[in-house]
């Protein structure tokens, strides 16, 4: 069924350009449909994965390396399918709205609609190949959403950033692949995780683990590749709901679990990916804090909690994944909607400075509900879904090994700076003063406010009901760890270490955000401090560098692909000269044997003739002599040829000769007059040099008389003529039966040149 669903996302994408014109509207809800359909199919699935049905389909694809078309319907694919599935219906409905009044709906639609088959192949897929494939169109279809308003610089250079980054983890975790792949002498999962001891015991699995790692590192937005995401605000707002909240930024986290029961529980693992994960979640959530843009301020909160999910997994016990699973749902519920009210914003004000936004509660009503319970959410307050998470992700920080300590500290700040952040936000927007002026909409923007609506009664219910997630969760972890996980979620775990942290941090950043709040010159002291320390910005950098590096190849390009011809051929010539007179070097040792005679004295005279030939070619001041001259050379190679008894190759120099001399003849007419254009220094260099090629040339050709290293194939040939190809005459059947193809194409060539002849003579000439 899985493949089915694949497809129909396929023909729903084309269909965006079949729509009539007079039904436009309808476009985004065709994908919404499918979207809404799909995720009621998976919906259905869940009691059967609850029970541990392991859903698998196989198609064969490319036998002789053993690699087939496989999709695996697990816990684990199951919660990403209907995450993609759910928030994609939302997204597309809210995109009938917010892109109404843009040009090239047609082609976003198609874009966003591929862009979810891709992702449900991506969650879908066990061979890794497959897997890559999915991975990589994800990246290309986000470079194409992020750039789709290229009118913009700033999109153009965006969307080639978060390409770039992307793209080269992509590289990077092919090659993981492949090292991992030769050896389980596989690329299905099931192999990997039946080899996975055997994996961890190889040399070569910290090089193929940190080429994983970059490539999940470079799609999740880790530092310090976390900044290519904020440039990717750049896209319209659905794309940064659907995309670099919900889905695709999940993808490395995903891979990241999905990989767990193979690469895992190594002191490799649980070093270096805690580390990365928890510098990126300070950071994210530190640089939030001073972002003026509303998008930038949630972009940068994403990177948080993308940090947070891989720190997660890289503490890697069971109570981790737990808390990194339940957190999928808090950050996807709360994040899509808070994008999707961005956008809402924007739209009914025209900006999204938050300096520039105020008392918007009043204006938007229903904005402000949805975006409070979501903004909640995200500062971790009961009794929402965020609440439950942010005490399951701290019991797993208190109790994770190794470099426990500092990572509770950095998670602690980072949720602190978290709650700042969420009620600034809150406050900022739509509290206090109206700073922008806009009229109370007369009905209810549904198609603006379903989505996140929805989205924020979710995160609500599950935060009054999280047991519903239970089902869900405990087969995604059973995947994950091999191992059956008994989940009880609830709303109060009581009073414990734990939720004094939460209590602290509640404390804490209820403290910073009235600082900043109530004194704004404190918040603008901040950023300017911000400024300072952090003066190096990453994407500035990583631009300026590719910037230079284009400099740096056009002067190479320049220097090397300068566009004189003559000069191409004179290095080309120069180093085949060079490198065949060290091979003659290299085999001074081989003896000459050859006999020079001038018998028989008829070819001996034409060869005396052929050499003035082309000497007097060459000091010529008449092209016609010239050509006279290199016709005389062309014609004696075909006698000679004629004379050793090769009449095919004497007949082709003769009719190759004759067309060279007519083209050449008909073209002198539009020369300009014969000129010396070049110093006499300059003939002498072309002529050592010609006369190095030459004379390198022939010693190779004289020493090439006596190399034996094979059998001769003549023999062959004589044996084989007859009896398989029923010729007597050995050179025909040579020509017509062992290399046909080759015959054919001097057959091609010459009937090509023929004609080009016959138009040449045929076109009238203007006189001059």
């Amino acid at each position: 069924m899985e493949p089915f669903v694949l497809l129909l996302y396929l023909v729903v994408a084309f269909a965006m350009f079949l729509v009539p014109q007079k039904i436009k509207g309808v476009k985004p809800i065709l994908p919404a449909l499918l979207h809404f359909g799909a995720f009621i199919y998976f919906i259905t699935r869940i009691p059967a994965i609850s029970k541990g049905t392991i859903t698998k389909q196989s198609f064969a694809w490319i036998p002789e390396l053993s690699l087939n078309i496989e999709f695996t319907l697990d816990g684990l694919s199951l919660i990403f399918a209907l995450l993609i599935t759910a928030i994609g219906a939302l997204v597309f409905l809210y995109a009938k709205a917010y892109m109404k009044s843009y040009e090239g709906r047609s082609r976003f639609y198609f874009y966003l609609s591929v862009f979810s088959g891709a992702m449900l192949g991506l969650v879908l897929s066990t061979n890794l190949i497959q897997f890559f494939i999915f991975w990589e169109l994800t990246s290309v279809l986000s470079f194409l959403l992020i750039s789709f308003f290229n009118e913009k610089d700033s999109a153009r250079r965006a969307a080639f950033q978060s390409l770039f980054i992307t793209t080269f983890g992509g590289l990077s975790l092919l090659a993981g692949i492949i090292l991992i792949g030769n050896i389980a002498d596989s690329y299905n999962l099931s192999d990997w995780i039946a080899h996975a001891d055997q994996i961890k015991a190889s040399k070569i699995y910290l090089p193929a683990l940190l080429l994983i790692l970059i490539g999940i590192f470079t799609k999740s937005a880790q530092f310090p590749f976390h900044f290519w995401l904020p440039g990717a605000m750049q896209a319209p707002t659905p794309v940064s709901a659907y995309l670099h909240s919900a889905t695709m930024v999940k993808a490395g986290v995903f891979l990241l679990a999905r990989l767990n029961p193979v690469l895992g529980g190594t002191d490799e693992w649980t070093h270096i990916i805690p580390v990365i994960g928890a510098v990126t979640m300070l950071v994210g959530s530190y640089l939030s804090i001073t972002q003026k843009d509303i998008k930038a301020i949630l972009a940068y909160t994403t990177i948080s909690a993308l940090g947070l999910l891989v720190l997660l997994f890289g503490i890697d016990t069971n109570l981790s994944v737990k808390a990194a699973m339940v957190f999928l749902f808090v950050h996807a519920f709360y994040k899509a909607s808070l994008f999707m009210i961005a956008g809402y914003i924007d739209k009914k004000t025209g900006t999204r400075d938050i300096d520039s936004l105020g008392g918007l509660a009043r204006i938007l009503p229903y904005g402000f509900g949805v975006a409070a319970i979501a903004l909640l959410s995200m500062a971790g307050l009961p009794p929402l879904l965020g609440f439950i998470g942010k005490e399951l992700i701290y019991e797993a920080k208190v109790q994770s090994p190794g470099l426990g300590f500092l990572v509770l500290i950095f998670g602690v700040v980072s949720n602190i700076l978290m709650v700042t952040i969420s009620l600034y936000f809150l406050f900022k927007v739509f509290m206090g003063k109206a700073l922008t002026h806009i009229k109370r909409p007369k009905k209810i923007d549904l198609y603006y406010l379903a989505g996140p609506a929805s989205l924020a009664f979710l995160s609500l219910a599950l935060g009054l009901y999280p047991d519903f997630l239970s089902g869900l969760i405990e087969p995604a972890i059973e995947v994950i760890r091999v191992e059956v996980v008994q989940i009880k979620l609830k709303l109060w775990h009581g009073l414990n270490l734990v939720f004094l942290l939460s209590l602290f941090t509640v404390i804490s950043g209820v403290l910073i955000f009235l600082l900043i709040y109530k004194k704004h010159k404190f918040l603008l002291g901040w950023r300017k401090l911000n400024d300072r320390i952090f003066y190096i910005n990453f994407s500035d950098v990583f631009l300026s560098g590719i910037d230079r590096f284009v400099g740096y190849s056009g002067k190479n390009t320049r220097l090397i692909q300068h566009g004189y011809h003559r000069y191409y051929i004179l290095t080309i010539i120069l180093f085949t000269s060079l490198l065949l007179w060290l091979q003659i070097f290299i085999t001074r040792d081989w003896q000459l044997d050859t006999k020079f005679t001038l018998q028989p004295f008829y070819i001996s005279g034409l060869i005396g003739i052929m050499m003035l030939a082309a000497i007097y070619s060459a000091i010529s001041r008449s092209r016609l002599n010239t050509i006279i001259a290199m016709g005389i050379t062309g014609y004696g190679i075909s006698l000679i040829y004629l004379y050793y008894s090769a009449v095919d190759l004497a007949i082709t120099q003769i009719i190759v000769e004759t067309l060279t001399i007519v083209i050449f003849v008909l073209v002198l007419q539009k020369l300009p007059k014969f000129a010396t254009l070049s110093k006499k220094s300059t003939r002498l260099r072309d002529a050592a040099i010609a006369l190095a090629f030459g004379g390198v040339m022939t010693i190779l050709a004289l020493k090439a008389i006596h190399v034996d290293f094979n059998l001769p194939i003549s023999d062959f040939f004589i044996e084989k003529s007859y009896p398989e190809a029923f010729g007597k005459n050995v050179v025909n059947v040579i020509l017509v039966d062992f290399r046909t193809l080759d015959t054919l194409g001097e057959i091609t060539v010459l009937s090509v040149a023929a004609v080009g002849v016959y138009v040449l003579l045929k076109k009238k000439t203007k006189k001059l």
